[in-house]
């Protein structure tokens, strides 16, 4: 398994930790169209006090590239109060993209492709290996389960989160990697 190491401007300003801190891993999806856009998001800068932004720690193409734009010995900002011990795995993939928060736009349809599944799984597999602590799994939507008004009708309710979404195959996950899935969503 190669992993391309491309990290983000601003890594050296992200929380350092040891490996032992590590006990889950965050399943996202981008919910953009490609792998550059992503790259676009990941670099803005949001936290203007700490000069640091949103992003997972790999990125995991169609194709099945994977990229490491933070070191997991680094906190990186992905998933609202689980940073601290988490990795964040990011799946290109549309999602509900480019119309999140509308309440007629909320269901994912593009499945997970096979490359892009079997580099998740050599992944998982290397950070069991370099994190012992690392025991459980879990979707950005089992541990951000917060929901905001529609951008269509702010009279309906969505959910903020939906990533990895239903199409994303947790049966087979979880089998081959070990992990136990934890969160509220499950």
């Amino acid at each position: 398994m190669t992993v391309i190491d491309q990290p983000l401007p601003y890594v050296h300003l992200l929380p350092e930790r040891p490996p032992e801190a590590v006990e889950v891993v965050v399943i996202h999806c981008t919910e953009l169209p490609d792998l550059a856009m992503a790259r676009e998001y990941g670099e803005r800068v949001l936290y203007e006090d700490r000069g640091t932004g949103a992003s997972g720690h790999y990125y995991i193409d169609r194709d099945g590239s994977i990229y490491c734009y933070v070191p997991t010995t680094r906190v990186a900002n992905h998933v609202r109060g689980h940073n601290p011990h988490s990795i964040g795995i990011e799946l290109v993939n549309l999602g509900r993209y480019p119309h999140w928060w509308d309440s007629r736009n909320q269901t994912m349809t593009e499945p997970y492709p096979a490359a892009q599944l079997e580099a998740l799984h050599a992944l998982l597999d290397q950070l069991r290996e370099a994190h012992p602590n690392l025991r459980q799994i879990a979707g950005h939507e089992d541990l951000d389960t917060a929901r905001l008004p529609a951008s269509d009708d702010p009279s309906v309710e969505v959910a903020r989160k939906l990533d990895p979404g239903p199409l994303f195959p947790w049966n087979e996950v979880l089998e081959r990697s070990g992990l136990e899935r934890t969160g509220a969503g499950h």
